[in-house]
This record gives C-alpha cells, structure tokens and sequence, in this order.
C-alpha cells in the first residue's frame, strides 16, 4: 500500500510502492474547486456503474497537451474532472496525465496505477515503460495520471501529517496533526476515496477514446485496479495486480494488519532458511523483543521492518545498499537485542524513522482520506460516530486471538498508523464494491519476502477472481515490476501480456 521517501534520509529507506526517486518540484496547493468543464455534448455511455454515481454529462478531454518535462516520449496534458462524481458536492478537479506519444499502439493503452495511496504516477512514467518494461513498451501504449490529491499540481498538503508520518501509514501521527489533516480538507472529506478515483479512471478511458484497455496496478495500484474491473468490466481486456491489497475486506481486519503482523514470522524464517542457516528462530527473538519494549516500541519495529525489506529483501544483509556499513542484517540485530545488545536494532529503527517526505511526491493528506474512507473497521465505516469507535475496538481486539498477530501483540496493531488515524477520521464512506473480478485474464504477482502487501493477501484476492493465477516471485519484497532485482516476475508479466 505504501511508497515515499523520507526529506531526513537516504530516499531508498522510505520507499513505499512504486520507486524510490524522490521528486524534485514545489509544494504544491491543494487542488480546490475550478471552473466549469467546457467539454463536448453528451455522448452516450451505457457501461454500468456502482448505486448512485451519476452517468457522464459529456465526453472528458485532455487539455493542454505538452510535452512531459525530462520524459522525451511522453506527452502531458490535463484532464479536468468532477470533485463528486456523485453530484453532492459542486466544483471540479484538475488530473495530471502523462501518455505515451505512440498512440497506435498495436495491443493499444496500459493504465500502469501507482499506489499509497498518496503517490502520483507522472513523474514515473518513464522509468516504468522504457526501464523497467521497454518489452510491453514496444506494443502497448503506457498511460499513468497522477491520483486526486497527488502529485506537482494537486497534492493535499497537511503539514503535520506529513512531518510526522509522510509514507508510512503503520507509523502513528498525533491526534493533533490528524484533526489539521481534517480541518484542511474539511467538506471535502471524503472526496478522495477509491470510488471516486476509479470514476476519473473512467474518465480518463473515454477521453482517451479507447473502448477498452489492460489495467496494471502496483500495492494500492492492485486495489484501485481491480476496484476499475469491477465496476468496469467491459472496459478492461485483462488486469495485472503487483503487490496485492485485496479489494474487498469482508472480514473487517485489513486495516489491523492482522495479516502483516502475522506475515513477519513467516517471512522472516524463510529468509533464515538460505544457508548459511540461521542459529536461532527470528520469529522467537522478534516475539521477545515485542514483549519486552514498549507497546509503542512495538509499532516502531514493526514499521521499521517493514521499511527494511526495500533496501534489502535477503534481511541478512551486514551492508545493504542505500544504508550505512555496517546497519543491516535485520535477523542479527534482532538475535542481538533479544541477548542483551539492542544497539544495532535502534540503529535499524533510527534510520527507517518516518516522516518528512515532500507533499508531491507522496500525499500523507491525501493517503488518511482514501484510507480511511475505504476502510471497515471493528467499529464500522468512516461515518461512524467518533465517541463509540474506541470502545467497540477495544472489544473487537479482546475477543481476537494472539496468535493472529504473533510475533507482536494486539495492542501492536491497535497502535498502528492504520487504527489511530481512521480512529479520529470522520468522512463520507466509499460504496463498498462487488467482491467478484469480471472474468477476464488477471495476474496477481507478488514477493514471497513482501511485508508491506504479505504474500496471503495475493492468495486471498485470487479466491474472487475467476480468470486469476498467482506467480510468487521468491525472495522478492514489494513492488515486483519496480523493484525485482532478478527478471523472473517482469518475465510472467510481459509473458502474460504478450500474448
């Protein structure tokens, strides 16, 4: 779900999603209301569409087309679309779109989707078609927009927020900083969810002037990509989803994290299992070093692990790139600590700090309002009343099992980022969508060694896709088609749409 990099450190620590650059452009203001969409008359679109959005008043355009600044390939231009999709709220918004300038296409458009959320897509689009996937740029014609609230021209800009927390959501901002956020964005809240990302994706599809096109998301990229199947299934041809958050949670815990806490103990012993073998269990020391730090110390492990895995996804490594000598080897710093020596483990912990990342490369305002705004929690949705919330999470987390959360504890999860800023978020809920994905190809494709989107949320999204595979990438962390280090996920995926 996550991407960024911290302004206080080497920007491969932060790195939540996508890519690790950091992008060098202005705080930008947050996006308001605009003036009146000059677009043609209505046309007819007859694609069905979730309760209540209301139907398109007439095609969506691209405005001021340019070329993309430092990208020669890429065009960039504007497109302008409704604050509420749904009409209750009046005003527009103004996106940022990169596209490839081969417009014909053989195999036609790549919606590549960045994630967070928070992250913008625009100024990455390079890297991904020409970089990373030069094969599939050949035939396709790769599109990236920046999400509302992201991005040079758009991003929600909540000072506190962002100093405090920036990329990471396991981090936990103060309820200070998350009543700013909330007084910043104020009638708008809500505003920001999936739902209404997903309708400027259709947007986008039609000023395109495609009838159909293959969706490629990545960490919260996945999430917005199958939500887009979904309540558009004529429209995509096939879906790759890349570091997998399922997109439905019926079971109400996603937010928790009782999965990714869980997941440590596994991954964390597999990485153990590459000789030369280790001389302890990591998931036990972890397990001590939890139980004798701090409840909050807690959530500060668990995000720094979490943050480790992009510098080095081995967790064995003594000097991992974009690190100081000498401050890696995760496994080691905790079998250290838990025998008496906890220095090289705070070291870990101090350089993963979070916080301090610029507003437009990645939105911490942005990523509390689609978060939360999504999210089911033990005490229902964004709408619930704020004064019941702490008492019914209570509740649900004393009825919950240790052993979901093992090696940390449940008070790890109630102290996350997650909990304690939807706890205090209070906003319109998006429309929880359909759970089954149109039958249509889908790869899901994740790292067996991915702690930030865990390897059981991959399996758990492919039970609602009908047409779906799964290709585990092993000893990969997040974000296979950004990050692999080897080729064999890139493989699958030009391999998949190659054909």
């Amino acid at each position: 779900m996550f991407l960024g990099a911290s302004g206080r450190q080497n920007p491969h620590m932060r790195s939540r999603l996508l890519v690790t650059a950091v992008v060098a452009t202005a705080v930008a203001a947050i996006a308001g209301p605009a003036g009146a969409d000059g677009s043609p008359p209505p046309t007819t679109d007859a694609t069905p569409r979730p309760a209540g959005v209301s139907a398109p008043t007439g095609r969506p355009r691209l405005a001021d087309p340019h070329p993309c600044k430092n990208q020669p390939g890429f065009t960039c231009s504007t497109l302008r679309v409704p604050l509420d999709h749904r009409g209750r709220v009046p005003g527009t918004l103004d996106l940022q779109v990169a596209t490839a300038d081969n417009a014909g296409a053989p195999k036609g458009v790549l919606l590549f989707l960045t994630g967070g959320p928070g992250q913008p897509g625009v100024p990455f689009i390079t890297r991904i078609a020409t970089q990373r996937l030069p094969e599939l740029a050949k035939d396709y014609r790769f599109v990236m927009l920046d999400q509302r609230g992201t991005g040079e021209f758009g991003a929600i800009d909540c000072p506190q927020l962002q100093a405090q927390v920036g990329s990471s959501d396991i981090a936990a901002p103060t309820p200070a900083a998350v009543k700013e956020c909330s007084d910043v964005l104020g009638a708008r809240r809500g505003l920001y969810s999936t739902e209404q990302t997903v309708a400027d994706y259709e947007a986008l599809r039609r000023a395109l002037g495609v009838d159909t096109m293959v969706v490629d998301g990545v960490s919260y990229g996945s999430f917005t990509a199958a939500r887009y199947a979904v309540a558009h299934p004529a429209h995509v041809r096939k879906v790759v989803l890349d570091s997998v958050l399922p997109h439905v949670d019926p079971q109400a815990d996603d937010g928790l994290y009782f999965v990714g806490l869980h997941a440590q103990a596994r991954v964390l012993r597999d990485a153990c299992a590459t000789a030369p073998a280790c001389a302890s269990d990591p998931a036990e020391d972890l397990a001590w070093v939890v139980r004798h730090r701090t409840a909050a110390d807690g959530v500060k492990i668990f995000d720094a692990i979490v943050s480790y895995e992009f510098v080095d996804p081995t967790y064995r490594d003594p000097n991992p790139p974009g690190l100081p000598a000498g401050h890696g080897d995760l496994i080691g710093a905790l079998r250290a600590a838990r025998q008496g020596d906890p220095a090289r483990l705070n070291t870990i912990i101090a350089d993963m700090a979070p916080g301090g990342d610029p507003v437009t490369s990645y939105s911490s305002g942005l990523h509390i309002d689609t978060f939360c705004s999504d999210s089911v929690f033990p005490w229902g949705r964004s709408d619930a009343p704020l004064q019941t919330r702490q008492a019914r999470l209570d509740q649900a987390l004393r009825r919950t099992d240790p052993r979901r959360v093992w090696p940390y504890t449940r008070a790890t999860s109630a102290g996350s980022g997650f909990t304690q800023e939807c706890l205090r978020w209070h906003s319109r809920p998006a429309e929880e969508p359909p759970a089954r994905l149109p039958d249509v190809p889908v790869l899901l494709l994740n790292g067996d060694h991915d702690l930030s989107t865990p390897l059981e949320w991959a399996y758990e999204e492919a039970t609602h896709a009908p047409n779906g595979r799964v290709v585990v990438v092993k000893g990969a962390s997040h974000s296979i088609q950004n990050r692999e280090r080897g080729h064999a996920g890139r493989d699958a995926v030009i391999a998949f749409l190659g054909r």
